[in-house]
């Protein structure tokens, strides 16, 4: 048998090391389907250019959790826009929410900064604060 013939063995073809590399990748899908998320490299659009992470993923950090609780009770837990106590639980319009002054935009250095943190209301928070983020007066 010369070597660009197949070899079978039950019915299935038998490649040399030489043609699995032609092959490798082409077929049928994964039999176990696609791996979870956290297996998964992550696709080019996912992560901006210098390897910096998205500020959404900054918000599901420890870090950011006792940055925000430090703002918090820096703040005594008063809306810095309207008096209002934060007393509510989400979704509650007096519930707490820590707010950038300065919009980060992705900027690290701004998202970090605590003296660019406010405890504002989510009702504050949900009209007026993102309402002058959309108009552009922010």
């Amino acid at each position: 048998m010369t070597e660009g013939q197949l070899q079978r063995r039950g019915g299935w073809p038998i490649y040399s090391e030489r043609e699995m590399g032609k092959l490798a990748g082409r077929g049928l899908p994964n039999r176990l389907g696609r791996p979870p998320a956290r297996l998964r490299s992550p696709t080019p659009s996912a992560e901006p250019e210098g390897g910096a992470r998205r500020s959404r993923d900054w918000l599901n950090t420890a870090r950011w959790q006792r940055l925000r609780l430090k703002v918090l009770e820096r703040d005594g837990y008063v809306c810095q826009q309207t008096g209002v106590d934060l007393v509510g639980k989400h979704p509650a319009p007096d519930s707490p929410v820590v707010d950038h002054k300065v919009p980060h935009r992705g900027d690290p250095v701004l998202f970090w900064d605590e003296e660019n943190l406010q405890a504002v209301s989510k009702g504050w928070h949900d009209r007026v604060k993102q309402g002058l983020e959309k108009r552009g007066e922010v």
